[in-house]
């Protein structure tokens, strides 16, 4: 059932449990919901011949915006000096989705919606770990909403992907080779960029020291749970069973390597 942000308990906020590394994530993260309009607009311009996918699309990126804009107010409730107007006119100066594309960056349709989908599976395990994560009561409402509208979201891009899996005839290997492709861009320059633009942004950019403290501070909110169903997500969205023996050796390594990769780094940082 669709929310509005009148139905977040906003005079439940506890500032005592407020964690200052929670918050500069959950800035971060408001840029990049904040910024669905452009991606509606580019999946618009890569379903150009089929409006009723670009009505659901523009539908889709109101309910992005709308994360934006809960995220936005509890970061302003957690850190009062947070200037949101700034940093996302610094994090659309400098990063910018592909605007004047006409074909899909993912070589087809099929391809594009497999990785939304990919994106949901993030999106929507990434929110749930922080509702898990956060003993402040607010931002576990707001994430539970939030986690609920993208696993939403994820069913809407695989209905549509079925139809175009039987025009397009994506082989197996096609399938998996885009989603791993935009798994591997979860470190890509957007988060990173997001982080960079939403926490100050005063020293020159430095893609490497950005992503590494967005994701020190990301993935730490990780349990085994959250990887092993966004995992059966990923294995559904590619047309392998998130059933199999296979789904629980690749959750098992996901869940190793996201666990090292915190430590690693906060170690590092140490």
């Amino acid at each position: 059932m669709p929310w509005t942000l009148d139905d977040i308990p906003w005079d439940r906020f506890d500032p005592t449990k407020v964690d200052v590394e929670t918050v500069k994530v959950v800035k971060a993260a408001s840029l990049v919901e904040h910024n669905g309009e452009d991606y509606a607009t580019y999946l618009c311009n890569v379903f150009r011949d089929d409006p009723d996918f670009q009505v659901v699309a523009r539908q889709w990126a109101q309910e992005e915006v709308q994360h934006g804009r809960a995220l936005r107010r509890w970061a302003e409730l957690a850190d009062p000096s947070f200037d949101f107007a700034t940093a996302f006119a610094r994090f659309t100066a400098g990063y910018r989705l592909p605007l004047e594309a006409a074909e899909s960056v993912r070589g087809s349709r099929a391809g594009e919606l497999i990785a939304r989908c990919i994106v949901e599976t993030g999106t929507s395990s990434w929110y749930s770990a922080i509702k898990d994560g956060t003993d402040e009561p607010v931002l576990r409402e707001i994430c539970r909403r939030i986690a609920a509208d993208e696993l939403r979201h994820y069913k809407l891009f695989y209905g549509n992907l079925q139809r175009y899996l039987e025009a397009e005839r994506m082989t197996g290997w096609g399938r998996l080779r885009v989603a791993a492709g935009r798994v591997a861009e979860t470190e890509d320059d957007e988060l990173a960029y997001a982080y960079y633009a939403a926490n100050g942004g005063l020293d020159e950019y430095d893609r490497r020291r950005c992503s590494r403290a967005y994701i020190k501070r990301a993935y730490a909110f990780y349990r085994p749970h959250h990887i092993d169903r966004g995992m059966a997500m990923i294995f559904k969205a590619v047309g392998l069973d998130p059933q199999s023996r296979l789904h629980r050796v690749a959750a098992t390594l996901a869940w190793r390597f996201i666990d090292y990769r915190t430590k690693a780094l906060t170690k590092a940082a140490a």
